[in-house]
């Protein structure tokens, strides 16, 4: 925290560093005796009527007091990187739009509207990388509008965490009663270490989604349109485990793009977890990837998904951003911004966990 000449701390923000990344410290409960601090760190999205709000990595935003401020200070908009491939959040963002493709999609400036007769929210949700062209609630009714005509919830995804993230985009959707259902994390890594880990064969690689393949997948009851997202994308390869009747013992998805490798729908039959499956396949992947001439890996993993976590971090794997979807509010909320000084702390995200953490939501 900032401390002046004469040995106390300061307050060094001001509503004229709203968009910044912040840190700051206040006390937990002012004029209790024994005061206690607690320290937050995020993106300051608004200082409104004495109420600051804050938004945390994970997109949690946090409701603090003006007048419980005891230190604060900006602070470098995202921490160095310790290990993994140098990436920035739109490159990721672009190249993860590219491994699973909608079969609808509009542009609305720099957004781009998306839809697959509701098949995961990745593929029926906006993506705001950049400027819609119009003022954000004229953008709002447009995109409400879009997804409508199509029977269809409207979705926005955004992230936060990174340099170039959408902190403030969340809490002006926030503001506008969007609920946030749904926040994983991206991660990256080097390809190289994961295809090191390959063990013997038994990893039957194809460029489509056979029925084998499909009866292992969790997602029941894939349809047409279904088809078309799981093979999209400018590389795309399946691998199979062989397992007994017919279905296999472990599945995964890998797109290659470029530099990137994606590793998506890694599902294991609950009968033979830990037992390296999920490493082989990913790892027959990998070095398909390699041939192709990728270098580095990303993937997407459920925030409580303890054990697919436990498993990329030991793949060399970290986190680079969370990524979260919205959900517009419903037909008679208005949808128009509240007071900031009414926000709350945002709950827990909602979502089932899945077997591996390597699939889109």
């Amino acid at each position: 925290m900032e401390i002046s000449a004469t040995g106390r701390l300061e307050v060094r923000i001001s509503a004229a560093d709203v968009g910044k990344r912040v840190s700051i410290r206040r006390l937990s409960e002012p004029g209790a005796p024994g005061e206690k601090f607690t320290d937050t760190v995020g993106v300051l999205t608004s200082w409104d009527h004495g109420v600051l709000l804050i938004t945390r990595r994970s997109g949690e935003t946090v409701r603090i007091a003006e007048s419980s401020l005891v230190a604060g200070k900006v602070v470098p908009a995202a921490p160095a990187r310790r290990r993994g491939p140098a990436a920035t959040y739109e490159e990721l963002a672009r190249a993860a739009a590219r491994a699973w493709r909608p079969v609808e999609s509009e542009r609305l400036g720099e957004w781009e509207l998306r839809a697959a007769a509701g098949f995961t929210r990745r593929a029926n949700s906006v993506l705001p990388l950049g400027d819609p062209g119009l003022p954000l609630d004229a953008a709002l009714v447009a995109v409400r509008r879009w997804y409508g005509e199509r029977g269809l919830p409207a979705y926005i995804q955004t992230a936060t965490g990174a340099d170039g993230t959408q902190e403030l985009l969340c809490a002006e959707l926030e503001r506008r009663g969007w609920v946030r259902e749904v926040t994983a994390e991206l991660w990256i890594g080097a390809l190289a270490p994961v295809a090191d880990r390959a063990e013997g064969s038994g990893v039957v690689l194809s460029r489509t989604a056979d029925e084998a393949w499909l009866a292992r997948y969790q997602r029941k009851g894939v349809s047409e349109v279904a088809l078309k997202v799981l093979g999209s994308g400018p590389s795309v390869w399946f691998a199979t485990v062989p397992g007994e009747g017919g279905v296999p013992a472990a599945i995964g998805r890998c797109v290659v793009d470029g530099r990137w490798a994606s590793f998506a729908a890694v599902e294991v039959d609950p009968a033979l977890r830990r037992r390296g499956l999920a490493t082989t396949v990913l790892a027959a992947l990998a070095g398909k990837a390699l041939d192709e001439g990728a270098s580095a890996a990303w993937l997407q993993v459920e925030s409580d998904n303890a054990a697919a976590r436990a498993l990329y971090a030991g793949m060399g794997f970290g986190a680079h951003h969370a990524y979260h979807h919205y959900r517009a509010p419903e037909s008679g909320d208005s949808g128009h911004p509240r007071p900031s000084g009414a926000e709350s702390a945002t709950g827990s995200p909602s979502g089932p966990p899945q077997n591996s953490g390597a699939r889109p939501s």
